[in-house]
């Protein structure tokens, strides 16, 4: 039975271009999971886009002398092509500075207030003096008082993830003149978290979570355990979403609040382009739907315990039932940090792999595959390009490229360019095919659970077992003496690579499309992505990247290659990498050539 599956991924600043880690933390796993769900017949809506508000962009901004939107504009189109490139299938990839979030997200506010979860409360903040103006928490860094790491931003430390307050820190300085803040008195909404749902989330957080991954459930739970606090929703910004209350100019609602309720707004926004505006409601409302965000760790008080809980407040929105109530999360599947060589990414010393610059030199389906394979799915993992070269050759090229060339090719050359009609088949022939079969519900449930990793190393498992049925078989032997059985062998092998081709689909989409069309399909098995321009009630213009499943023809389903059929002349799936590559990339990062 279909279900109703929504992906909603972590949202990109739009102040810096995205890298590896960027990619294995949330858009890459968000995409294979959607991706399988498609193809097993369920309703996917997948959803994120770019984070426009807040500090990052505005610091950014002040840097170049620029205004935030043509900052924010400028990455957000930079990703949207990214994405398509990369094959990271957006059902919307939206931004926060839409008419549409604005108003999803003050209505968001508007019901926490009437509901009475939240309230003002006077609080201290850094105000330059220099500058004359307060500072937000990323334009305040310092010593961490919990790990000591020097560069702890005001918000949060990323060197031991633990969420600050700007006044917690050691020594804080102003980001860009180095002066001493002082504190002074502001106003500011806050979100009553303990009022809103201690008792109820707690016990929320203990019931039916034994699929979510102990690094996230026990971090939860132990959050909320140690009691919790109100947050403040607003900011002494200009750049963002106005508060919506009489008297509060010159204040946005703080980015961290507005920006989980993007899944939600984007739900909104993909319904009312698909011309049915009431769609979303399918994700949201129903009880049987399923809700997972893919997230980095850093980012898993936000959406395991905080949006929750903005949830269970705001209880419905745009639903007059009064039975229903919006979905809680399913799942929180927050991945690990993926390092470089050994340290840590650092986009300001260049210390990182920029994914645009990495689809100039390689091809998406070899990238997709090295950062699955070191996804870091339950602990910190390092982006080794030895690792990505010998991956790339030894797995990619030697066992799933050459099998599938073998068998295609000489298909294609003896057997005139069709799949051969068999006779009796073996048992070593329909026991390979068994177990090709099976690795449907295996590598199902693996992706299904998140397990990503153990679901590729199962399909690569299962091509190098129909590597071996090859080589055993070696029809470039039996059809010089019988060419029925070179057929039948030659049938098999198709039959196991068609299947193949459909688990390898989520992770290896374009090579997975090519082969499909090689097989003689002439229907897509994927839909495809489209860079589209959508024009608000307000008459502003914004950029999406949309996916279009409409044509898409894929099933979670074993071979159905029938005897006879045309092939299509075949071609090398992957490209193997020189050995110099290694040294090459190398010798890149560590000149800490400078950001384009």
């Amino acid at each position: 039975m279909s279900e109703h599956i929504l992906v909603a991924i972590a949202w990109p600043y739009a102040s810096a271009n995205i890298h590896t880690g960027n990619v294995t933390g949330s858009h890459l796993p968000g995409d294979i999971y959607a991706r399988y769900h498609r193809l097993a017949g369920d309703h996917v809506l997948m959803v994120s886009g770019s984070d426009s508000h807040g500090t990052p962009i505005t610091v950014v901004a002040d840097q170049e002398a620029k205004s935030p939107r043509e900052v924010f504009e400028r990455f957000h189109h930079g990703f949207l092509e990214l994405f398509q490139r990369l094959g990271i299938s957006y059902d919307l990839f939206t931004h926060t500075d839409t008419e549409n979030h604005h108003r999803v997200s003050q209505d968001f506010f508007l019901a926490l207030l009437e509901k009475g979860y939240l309230y003002k409360q006077i609080q201290e903040q850094m105000y330059s003096e220099t500058q004359q103006r307060f500072l937000p928490d990323r334009y305040v860094e310092g010593v961490c008082p919990k790990c000591g790491y020097e560069g702890a931003r005001g918000d949060q430390c990323d060197n031991c993830n633990t969420l600050l307050d700007p006044k917690d820190l050691i020594n804080p300085r102003s980001k860009f003149d180095g002066s001493t803040p002082i504190v002074r008195e502001t106003e500011h909404f806050f979100l009553d978290l303990p009022k809103l749902a201690q008792e109820e989330l707690a016990e929320w957080l203990q019931r039916g979570k034994e699929h979510w991954r102990p690094s996230v459930i026990n971090f939860a739970r132990r959050y909320v355990g140690e009691g919790l606090q109100g947050r403040p929703i607003t900011r002494d910004l200009t750049w963002g979403i106005p508060v919506p209350a009489p008297g509060w100019d010159g204040k946005c609602l703080y980015v961290w609040f507005e920006a989980v309720i993007g899944y939600f707004s984007a739900s909104v926004e993909w319904a009312h382009n698909q011309g049915r505006p009431e769609a979303w409601k399918d994700w949201w409302y129903d009880p049987a739907a399923k809700t997972s965000y893919f997230i980095g760790k850093d980012n898993i008080p936000f959406h395991a315990v905080i949006w929750p809980a903005e949830l269970m407040g705001v209880e419905r929105l745009y639903e007059d039932d009064p039975a229903k109530k919006l979905n809680l999360p399913y799942d929180v599947p927050a991945n690990e940090f993926m390092n470089l060589e050994g340290r840590k990414i650092s986009g300001s010393r260049n210390w990182a792999v920029w994914m645009d610059d990495a689809l100039d030199r390689y091809d998406p389906d070899a990238l997709r595959y090295y950062l699955t394979v070191a996804m870091p799915e339950s602990r910190d993992t390092d982006w080794l390009w030895d690792g990505f070269v010998h991956r790339n050759n030894d797995e990619l090229v030697a066992t799933w490229g050459n099998l599938v060339n073998r068998a295609l090719t000489f298909a294609y050359k003896r057997f005139d360019g069709q799949t051969p009609t068999p006779g009796m088949l073996e048992d070593i022939d329909t026991q390979l095919l068994a177990k090709v079969e099976a690795g449907f519900e295996t590598v199902g449930q693996l992706i299904a659970g998140c397990k990503l990793r153990a679901a590729l190393s199962e399909v690569m498992a299962l091509a190098r077992e129909a590597n071996r049925y090859l080589d055993e078989k070696a029809p470039w032997f039996q059809i010089k003496e019988d060419r029925e059985a070179a057929g039948a062998t030659i049938y098999t092998t198709l039959k196991a690579i068609d299947s193949l081709k459909v688990l390898f689909a989520p992770f290896l989409p374009f090579t997975s499309e090519r082969l499909h069309q090689y097989l003689g399909y002439e229907e897509p098995l994927f839909g495809r992505s489209c860079i589209t321009t959508f024009e608000e009630e307000g008459g502003r213009v914004h950029e999406a990247l949309c996916y279009d499943p409409s044509e898409a023809t894929g099933t979670w389903q074993p071979s159905q290659l029938p005897p006879g059929q045309t092939l299509r002349k075949p071609k090398p799936l992957f490209k193997k990498l020189d050995e110099d590559v290694i040294k090459e990339e190398l010798a890149r990062i560590s000149a800490g050539e400078p950001v384009a």
